[in-house]
């Protein structure tokens, strides 16, 4: 058993105060029960570092089910490995029970659970093909066990909320201190078992400014070709990751040079010119305003930034591998685009001509300000445009459309004047006919 190295809360940074509150919730309730709780992986080394976490995930040596009975609001999800899912409004708080990495040989999976049990299938899982293997993980195991079994050693980090210290199995903190990505483990190895940790090494490097381990680089030249071998579903949102992360430029130059693009999309590799550079640098430049993501940045805006600097066009894409009047997915090398989003795009981009001539009558502006691709045009023009006094113009008309439609419908919400109700008059009785009896 490897003993971890313990940092107590004088000497560290982390504070309870800037964990979420709802992730604060699941780690008492889960305490409160005799159960082990961490805050674990990314959220710790973000928050070691001065960053906002995107997400505050939770190992617990709790079992799935067991998380299901403590939180009315848990759902449980995955495929080969179950999740707790414990939702508050649109925020989702993600429980994993400590598990190792491989069963030894004969052992089967402790605490199988019933295939049917799922409420919702884990798409982003990796999965198996007949180059590469990931390796059955349906096992529970121990924090340590845990910890060895995460890809890279800054994402192994675990922070008790019953001592408020951190708890270091693999070194992590050392190479945080160091600004270094480094392997868990034989690099070849966890590359052979998941390519697209080779992806994840570089956008991590990236984003965090950090070197990376030279023993990475050099399985990386000997691996990369397996990253075409990876779920092409898996690897479009890896690149949308990316791309949202605001340091999209350096990441995709480093795969370049890497060779991680051009098994996956060649016509990329070909087209990484200064034009596609200036227009990932846009991108990062207008996320790095936001402290989240903000929602602006939809999976259109991202697919556009790339794809236009090779030549896309509200005409039609020369980089579809199928034949576009026809049903089904374009593609980008073995990258899937769904349909509506390259219709929606090329919607957007032809919609971008009417924004820049703001001449037409209000009428017109009203028109347009309710078309489906505005919202997308406007954010386009804000990040590549280069036309700040064009986007303020619409951003004024767009405030002034919202104030007017919330002033009419708190209008129509405001009861109505009730009206008194005439009493009818009885008709007269001739004279002399008796009065009707009560």
């Amino acid at each position: 058993m490897t003993e971890p190295t313990i940092i107590p809360r004088a000497e560290h940074s982390l504070s309870r105060s800037l964990v979420d509150p709802d992730a604060l919730k699941v780690l008492y309730r889960l305490r409160q029960h005799d159960y082990v709780s961490y805050l674990v992986g990314g959220s710790v080394r973000d928050l070691l570092l001065g960053r906002r976490p995107k997400d505050f995930d939770i190992g617990t040596s709790a079992h799935p089910y067991q998380v299901k009975k403590l939180f009315r609001n848990c759902w449980i999800i995955g495929r080969r490995f179950r999740l707790a899912h414990v939702r508050f409004g649109t925020k989702v708080i993600e429980v994993a029970t400590f598990r190792r990495p491989t069963p030894p040989p004969g052992e089967e999976p402790n605490e199988p659970l019933p295939p049917d049990s799922v409420d919702s299938p884990l798409d982003d899982q990796p999965q198996t093909s007949p180059h590469h293997a990931i390796p059955r993980d349906n096992t529970f195991g121990t924090p340590e066990e845990d910890a060895f079994r995460r890809d890279f050693t800054v994402n192994a980090l675990f922070y008790d909320i019953a001592t408020f210290s951190i708890i270091d199995y693999v070194g992590g903190l050392h190479d945080l201190r160091e600004n270094l990505v480094r392997c868990i483990g034989d690099p070849d190895e966890r590359f052979t078992e998941d390519p697209v940790r080779m992806m994840r090494a570089i956008a991590l490097a990236a984003r965090l400014d950090f070197k990376i381990d030279p023993p990475i680089m050099e399985a990386i030249g000997r691996q990369g070709h397996r990253i075409a071998h990876a779920a092409p579903p898996r690897l479009i949102e890896e690149y949308l990751k990316i791309l949202r992360a605001g340091a999209s430029e350096p990441a995709f130059r480093w795969m370049a040079d890497a060779g991680l693009i051009e098994p996956v999309a060649p016509e990329l590799q070909r087209g990484a010119s200064v034009r596609l550079w200036e227009s990932l640098e846009r991108l990062d430049a207008y996320r790095r305003r936001f402290d989240e993501i903000p929602a602006a940045l939809t999976n259109v805006i991202l697919l556009g930034t790339l794809l236009v600097p090779l030549g896309f066009s509200p005409q039609g894409s020369r980089l579809a591998t199928v034949n576009p009047h026809k049903p089904g997915p374009l593609s980008l090398g073995i990258l899937p685009i769904p349909r509506r989003d390259v219709e929606h795009l090329s919607h957007m981009l032809a919609l971008l001509p009417r924004l820049l001539d703001p001449g037409p009558s209000p009428r017109a502006h009203r028109t347009l300000l309710h078309r489906n691709a505005f919202a997308d045009a406007l954010t386009w023009l804000e990040i590549h445009g280069n036309a700040p006094d064009t986007v303020g113009f619409w951003r004024g008309l767009q405030e002034g459309a919202a104030t007017a439609e919330g002033n009419e419908s708190t209008e129509g919400t405001e009861a109505p004047e009730r009206r008194r109700r005439r009493r009818r008059r009885r008709p007269r009785r001739p004279a002399g006919e008796p009065r009707p009896p009560e």
